[in-house]
């Protein structure tokens, strides 16, 4: 080869990685087999607050990822080292909906011999979070891909919106309106509220609903291929319907689609919107499939009211592990003040709420214990705001399986949980715990 073809080669193999370079990633290799293996599976979780991709394997991932902001787009970039491609990453690519909240597409190709690129392009600007998990549950090795908005949404406006979208276009407020509500919202938060369909309302009630697990965390699964996540989500909307047709209320829904929510998240966010009571929704599992009812949950300082109630605390508990937080990037100290400001006045009224919701139950299912019972639920801890979890029926057991599954009772739970909501408020107005 003569001295100036090799220096034209060159050149030309030069331009072409400053072209790579300068359109991060935007140019990418044919897809061709690697030495690793292929991933497991690649799924997508679109959520209001952020966007979640995993990627699964066999053994522990290793990556590189950068952000590039001389778009349009803006892109996540990410580097894995030898992984095949595979059908599964391929899918990834169709998962993409057009309602995404912050993905606007997927590319994957070779970046060079040994390296996977993943080139994600976004509809705003986010703080990527990256961040390997072990296996834990039903899945291997993941690694999590969290695009989390640099201006996130606002709590407390998100759901005004939302209650603004189920009103009739004449009764619809602008946005300057809604802001102007959040700003009566923040000097009012010390006005004691009103009793439901009382007159002179000085604020709505302000109900938070947590539909337990989502996403990655499915929760219990029922022999029938019933999963909690599904049922919780059904019953809180349901639930959500009931209260909102009483214009003295407002509800927060903590999760609104299948997406996982971290549990000290699902505490923070009934904490922005001031919210007066906080119901977490599940369906129960127990090793032993004859264990049938309803039961009703509050916090406990001093260690739980029974072996249950320790154990199903546990296993609620491991759902961030399941789900997957990104533990660097949240701080410990701050998480333990949340855990240490629990009260025991927070505790005594969320105890009598719990006794109203059960005795609601008891109209619609057998109860599995005949009192609130006590354990130290993470996602119970907000330390101004009665707390309680509702196990809506035992998912292990066949018969309460495909109850779980019928609209008709999912009904009737959503209408027992709202009557006893309503009765505590009717006793208990919101204001200062004790």
């Amino acid at each position: 080869m003569s001295a100036t073809r090799r220096h034209r080669d060159g050149r030309g193999v030069n331009d072409a990685r400053r072209r790579l370079l300068a359109g991060g990633a935007g140019a990418l290799l044919p897809l061709r087999g690697a030495h690793g293996a292929g991933l497991v599976d690649a799924r997508l979780w679109p959520a209001i607050d952020y966007s979640r991709i995993t990627l699964e394997h066999e053994r522990a991932l290793r990556f590189s990822h950068f952000m590039v902001r001389d778009g349009p787009p803006l892109r996540l970039v990410v580097d894995l080292e030898d992984v095949e491609p595979s059908p599964r990453l391929r899918e990834l690519l169709g998962r993409v909906a057009a309602d995404d909240p912050y993905v606007a597409g997927v590319r994957v190709g070779q970046h060079r011999p040994g390296v996977l690129r993943l080139v994600i392009e976004l509809k705003e600007d986010v703080r990527p979070e990256v961040f390997a998990l072990l296996p834990v549950g039903p899945y291997k090795h993941r690694l999590v891909l969290d695009l989390r908005p640099v201006n996130p949404p606002d709590p407390l406006l998100r759901l005004l919106r939302e209650q603004e979208m189920r009103l009739p276009s004449g009764e619809r407020r602008d946005e300057m309106a809604l802001l102007r509500e959040i700003q009566r919202a923040e000097a009012e938060r010390a006005a004691p509220a009103p009793r439901p369909g009382g007159r002179g309302a000085q604020r709505p009630v302000t109900i938070a609903i947590d539909a337990g697990h989502g996403g990655e965390d499915p929760g219990a699964i029922g022999a029938f291929g019933t999963r909690e996540k599904d049922v919780t989500l059904a019953i809180a909307r349901r639930l959500r319907a009931l209260l909102e047709s009483d214009r003295g209320m407002r509800v927060l829904l903590t999760r609104d689609g299948d997406y996982f929510v971290p549990l000290r998240e699902r505490v923070a966010q009934a904490r922005r919107v001031r919210a007066d009571l906080f119901v977490s929704v599940h369906a129960d599992a127990w090793i032993r499939p004859d264990a049938r009812g309803s039961s009703v949950y509050a916090l406990s300082e001093r260690g739980a009211s029974s072996t249950a109630a320790a154990w199903l605390a546990r296993r609620e508990n491991d759902a961030d592990a399941i789900g997957g937080i990104n533990l660097g990037a949240h701080d410990a100290q701050i998480a333990q003040v949340l855990l240490d400001l629990s009260t025991t006045a927070q505790i005594n009224h969320s105890l009598r709420f719990g006794a109203a919701v059960l005795r609601e139950l008891a109209r619609v299912n057998s109860l599995h214990k005949p009192r609130v019972e006590q354990a130290g639920f993470a996602v119970l801890r907000a330390p101004d705001i009665p707390s309680i979890l509702v196990e809506t029926a035992f998912i292990s057991n066949l018969e309460e399986e495909l109850r779980l599954g019928d609209e008709g009772y999912q009904q009737r739970v959503a209408a027992a949980i709202g009557d006893g909501i309503r009765r505590h408020l009717a006793q208990h107005p919101p204001g200062a715990l004790g």
